[in-house]
């Protein structure tokens, strides 16, 4: 009824109004919040979304345009071995090494191709969990006890989370698989090798640039080699991709070869890699949309789709994360509305209610790629506990207020309330066995 819209338009307006009104401005908590807010929102700006959030953009259109939809149906939809489909999904966080939010394109990209609900949550939970940098990590600071427990726990949580999910929802997804087994799948349009290339050249580039600085006063070894060179490597993928550009898009060898040439001489008037890296960017747009291939204009469209969809529903999430609970990366320490030594507190011994609440914190609370190991370092130190320090590890960095936006845009309520209530209930679980075992 059109008097039910103008009611909830009414409605809308007396609670912004309300909002506006009551508007604590001197409060110095209030202001506090405030201020973490906008630094939060300035910090992802700077440091994930061109690093992170665009190569990413780029691979999911990757998998949407050249990865067949018979190779995600092969290892990931009804045909594909169960075995191989939950091993595949489980272990990828090794390879890319991402965030919750960075994962999101890539798993609405094999979602829409077709993917199994079970594989694609494995694959979701998994690319975050299982850093390979943010475990190794864990172990050096935070002892190797907590590190182990984390791999081992990220693997089973991947792999149990996606057969529940499965389970749960095995009516929809067996109507799913009825009409997979109908399809024909056409023939691969080029060798198998060409598309890995092209796709790992772009993950490289990706895993690379948000190389993690080694622990403060480590100044040698095979970390902090790759740290410190980590442009020159991540500019030797950048190579590879221009060879995958002409090689295997045909693209015109000028045109790469010219936008080549404009980010080396970037790189060497500009200080910094972000002027380069956003020059390679729009570069790479420009000369595929440009392109004489209609699969080249149809990756960077389908980037285009997926940037639409995604970049707005994780602003969101980081202004509300922000807001309630606070900034803290670097030497930054600002709190949110909710106070710290609320969440301090409530997190210490290891009963289920600390376990729990660290669980639900985790889930809420957005981690960038290996903050979250010198985050837990300082509410140790402020005397939580273990139990609750491994529920923070399983559920934080794979979910946050921004990643479960996204996906409930790609799955729905539904699904994303379940999968969320399972990420959830297994690491308080975890965390209290781990606490009575430590």
């Amino acid at each position: 009824m059109e008097w039910r819209n103008e009611i909830k338009i009414l409605f809308w307006i007396i609670v912004f109004f309300l909002l506006a009104y009551f508007m604590p401005l001197e409060s110095a908590r209030f202001q506090e919040a405030i201020a973490a807010t906008l630094d939060l929102v300035r910090w992802y700006a700077r440091e994930h979304v061109i690093l992170c959030l665009l190569p990413a953009f780029f691979i999911a259109g990757v998998i949407a345009v050249f990865v067949s939809q018979g190779s995600v149906l092969k290892y990931f939809g009804a045909k594909a071995k169960r075995w191989v489909a939950y091993s595949v999904a489980s272990v990828s966080g090794t390879i890319l090494a991402v965030c919750s939010c960075t994962i999101l394109p890539l798993f609405s990209s094999i979602h829409k191709r077709g993917a199994g609900l079970g594989p694609a949550i494995a694959f979701l939970y998994s690319g975050p969990a299982i850093n390979i940098l943010a475990i190794i990590l864990t172990a050096r600071i935070l002892g190797w006890e907590l590190g182990l427990a984390r791999v081992i726990g990220a693997v089973v949580f991947a792999v149990v989370i996606g057969l529940m999910m499965a389970w749960i929802f095995r009516k929809e997804e067996k109507e799913k698989e009825e009409a997979q087994l109908n399809i024909i799948v056409p023939p691969e349009k080029r060798p198998l090798w060409q598309t890995a290339l092209h796709f790992f050249a772009l993950v490289l580039i990706l895993v690379f640039a948000n190389w993690g600085q080694p622990a403060e006063g480590v100044e040698s070894g095979g970390w902090y080699f790759i740290w410190s060179n980590k442009w020159y490597i991540t500019g030797f993928f950048g190579l590879v991709l221009a060879y995958s550009l002409v090689r295997v898009l045909k693209i015109s060898l000028w045109k790469v070869a010219a936008s080549v040439f404009t980010v080396i001489l970037a790189s060497v008037l500009f200080a910094g890699p972000m002027i380069p890296f956003v020059l390679a960017i729009a570069s790479l747009a420009v000369i595929t949309l440009t392109s004489n291939q209609e699969e080249n204009r149809e990756w960077t469209i389908s980037t285009w789709e997926f940037t639409k969809q995604i970049m707005p529903l994780l602003a969101l999430g980081v202004i509300v994360a922000g807001f309630l609970l606070g900034s803290t990366h670097g030497d930054t320490e600002l709190a949110g509305i909710i106070p710290d030594h609320w969440i301090s507190t409530l997190v210490g011994g290891n009963s289920f209610w600390s376990n729990f609440f660290a669980s639900l914190v985790g889930a809420f609370m957005y981690f960038a790629t290996l903050t979250e190991v010198p985050i837990l370092q300082g509410l140790i130190g402020s005397g939580m506990g273990q139990g609750p320090a491994l529920a923070l590890l399983l559920a934080g960095p794979s979910l946050s207020l921004p990643n479960i936006l996204v996906i409930h845009s790609v799955i729905g309520a539904k699904k994303t309330t379940v999968f969320v209530a399972l990420v959830v209930v297994m690491a308080t679980i975890s965390g209290l066995i781990y606490g009575s075992i430590v």
